[in-house]
């Protein structure tokens, strides 16, 4: 790309460029930083390699353009290929085995499907809240870890039949100790020194390649299972991969690619949820008006009944829970950033040219904070930003925690009803109080959650739950329901 006149940081460093500053592990704040000094479109220089990060609203909108632009796999994403292979995160545009998967898999999100796994969603939310119930009034409760556990469990119990018992102990599961292993190895290498760095990290590729395997291994557990049980049936994501043809060519899944899509899966589909699931309770912590909001709507909704059994239309009711978890993922989209790569020669913003194969990251943090799209103060957390026809008011393309395009995320429709059924139950039993000296922190592995996040609960009585349903809610708008990134 034609990078003459696109702003850059000062002082670049010959040979190492913009290395001074940079944070291997923060990148994403790191660029956050750069972009709201240098503006919508800038370039980052490390060694010989030059990115450019877009974050103005029309350039993104342009970007968003199908016939012109493609999903680019580069970066941390291509570094994570060990992890996923061509899985439908991972999968580069020309490998057929994403088109193969996505066509096969379709089904699996349907609302046929999300009704169906709707009271496995249940069953294991009630595993957490027995988990807090037994810290209420008593200690604090680590959000980040037992979102994990709470994601990874349902996943691999509506996905695949799997469960991995991760409220059966207080450690995390080993799979999720080497998925963060091999996270933050990916990440790592997109700042190495070529050959020097591979020299001095043989340690960490070691390890890294013991984590892949253990990933793997247990994957293959999984499949072992459904294959030795015979089962033909297309209940579930992993049932659908065994056993249903593309429904054009009549083609499977070959077994290496199951397992690429399975681990793509219970990655994606619970990492980036579980992040979204902590952010959004962090702010509800802090907002004492926004939490007394969406407890009145959930106590119209359940009464002062103690333990609900939510139905599956329950949840497509909790308007205002639902516009909490979207200013959430406006504010934090747990994945934040996708690439976009151009189909053909082109311009972008009628000024910047692009060559085929030419791509720029887009920084959906930055987009989600543009004080002319969102606002005088686009830090500030109001899910009121989501009210029925404020989207009306918006440009296009201006909010995209779900990605864009045909590669956007596949299970979107699936984290969306999984993390305001948790909310609601959450807030239906619990006062949120939080630790008044935390600060929030973000860590970064390649997706976002809080870092060091706890808080207090406060079991609720039956008696505070008598608050009435806000009046005059109609139905979520259209653009909040942009239906993991793939």
């Amino acid at each position: 790309m034609d990078t003459a006149g696109i702003p850059h940081p000062p002082r670049r460093i010959p040979l190492l460029g913009d290395l001074r500053g940079t944070n291997p592990r923060t990148p994403l704040q790191d660029s956050m930083r750069l972009g709201g000094a240098l503006g919508p479109i800038y370039t980052r220089k490390f060694l010989n390699r030059e990115i450019v990060f877009v974050s103005g609203a029309d350039l993104v909108a342009e970007l968003s353009d199908e016939k012109r632009f493609a999903k680019h796999v580069g970066l941390g994403i291509e570094n994570l290929r060990g992890m996923g292979g061509d899985g439908l995160f991972t999968a580069y545009n020309s490998e057929p085995n994403w088109r193969r998967a996505h066509d096969i898999l379709q089904p699996g999100f349907a609302l046929g499907s999300m009704r169906q796994y709707h009271p496995t969603m249940v069953e294991v939310a009630k595993d957490l809240v027995e988990r807090w119930d037994a810290a209420a009034g008593e200690r604090p409760v680590d959000v980040p870890a037992d979102m994990t556990r709470l994601t990874l469990e349902t996943i691999g119990r509506t996905g695949f039949g799997y469960s991995f018992g991760s409220f059966e102990s207080d450690r995390p599961h080993p799979f999720v100790s080497a998925m963060v292993g091999g996270l933050l190895y990916a990440q790592q290498l997109s700042f190495q020194l070529p050959l020097l760095g591979r020299l001095l990290n043989r340690k960490a590729a070691r390890r890294n390649d013991a984590d892949l395997a253990f990933m793997k291994q247990q994957v293959d557990e999984v499949i072992r299972i459904r294959r030795e049980a015979s089962d033909t049936s297309t209940r579930d994501l992993l049932g659908l991969m065994l056993n249903e043809v593309h429904p054009e060519t009549g083609e499977r899944l070959d077994p290496v690619n199951i397992r690429y899509q399975v681990i793509t899966f219970l990655v994606a589909g619970h990492e980036t949820t579980s992040g979204a699931l902590s952010f959004a309770l962090h702010y509800l912590s802090r907002s004492p008006e926004v939490m007394a909001r969406a407890q009145a709507e959930v106590d119209a909704m359940w009464g002062e009944q103690d333990d609900p059994d939510p139905e599956f239309k329950d949840i497509t009711k909790l308007r205002y829970v639902r516009r909490v978890l979207d200013e959430a993922l406006r504010l934090w989209p747990t994945a934040p950033a996708y690439a976009r790569v151009a189909r053909q020669d082109t311009v972008l913003g009628g000024r910047y040219r692009m060559r085929q194969g030419d791509w720029v990251m887009v920084l959906i943090p930055l987009l989600h904070r543009l004080p002319e799209v969102w606002g005088a103060d686009p830090e500030e957390f109001d899910p009121d930003r989501f009210a029925p026809g404020r989207a009306k008011q918006r440009p296009a393309h201006t909010y995209k925690p779900f990605g864009t395009g045909e590669r956007a995320c596949i299970g979107r429709q699936f984290a969306i009803h999984e993390a305001t059924l948790v909310l609601a139950l959450l807030l239906h039993r619990y006062d949120l109080v939080p630790d008044p000296d935390y600060r929030l922190r973000v860590t970064e592995l390649l997706t976002i959650k809080p870092e060091g996040l706890t808080m207090r609960l406060r079991r609720r009585r039956p008696e505070d739950r008598g608050a009435a349903r806000p009046a005059g809610e109609p139905e979520a708008e259209e653009s909040a329901k942009c239906p993991v990134r793939h």
